[in-house]
């Protein structure tokens, strides 16, 4: 694998202006996930997408720009 010697902040920085997938925390009983491009993140896991969508269990929504709470973050996989 090409990232063995890379930090975790190191591979989300090589992941700038690419494709991201993001999944939240639960929230009562449904599973939320969020893709985008990642224009930014920080230490805490607060992340900034352009390009976004929001998959719910029972909708998707379209979003221009998005900054997601680090709070809610479970996991992020560069796509």
């Amino acid at each position: 694998m090409g990232n063995d010697n890379k930090r975790p902040f190191d591979v989300l920085d090589d992941a700038k202006e690419g494709n991201v997938l993001i999944k939240l925390k639960k929230f009562g009983d449904e599973e939320t996930t969020v893709s985008g491009e990642l224009q930014a993140f920080d230490k805490h896991l607060n992340v900034w997408l352009q390009n976004a969508t929001v998959k719910g269990e029972d909708s998707t929504t379209e979003h221009g720009r998005l900054f997601v709470r680090g709070d809610n973050v479970l996991f992020v996989s560069p796509e």
